[in-house]
């Protein structure tokens, strides 16, 4: 994950978008996220995640770790991404495990100044959550 996470620091130093990653604490989780421009990971990781690198892709990036202890959580994670047209676009998250860490990643295709709000789904055990957030996305 340190990795992937460094690749897209060094990718959002380089870029004149500016994208933050965001967190939420739902129920007895802290849920990290953050949607960029595909274009922003280099050829090498997105070929390892095989995630496609186009001016018109996003990479929705989910964490979800224990509000306690820190530590990442497996869950079962599926969302909707909606457009201002009301259009829905399914998110077919894959679940990438590196040591310690876990992390999910979708791909959402998009047209430059498009907005979409985000449901994500996040179940584990007992516990189900909601994560809702917005996003506009922009063609470099």
């Amino acid at each position: 994950m340190r990795h992937f996470i460094l690749m897209i620091v060094l990718g959002l130093s380089l870029s004149m978008t500016a994208v933050a990653e965001q967190k939420k604490q739902l129920g007895n989780w802290d849920v990290h996220y953050i949607a960029f421009p595909a274009p922003l990971l280099t050829p090498e990781i997105a070929t390892q995640y095989k995630l496609q690198r186009s001016k018109y892709n996003a990479i929705i990036n989910i964490s979800v770790l224990d509000k306690n202890t820190q530590q990442a959580q497996k869950v079962a994670i599926s969302g909707i991404a909606k457009d201002l047209q009301g259009r829905q676009h399914a998110l077919q998250f894959s679940e990438v495990a590196e040591g310690e860490a876990v992390y999910y990643l979708a791909q959402l295709p998009f047209r430059h100044e498009q907005r979409f709000s985000f449901t994500i789904s996040i179940v584990s055990g007992n516990q189900s959550q909601q994560l809702t957030f917005d996003q506009t996305f922009y063609v470099d």
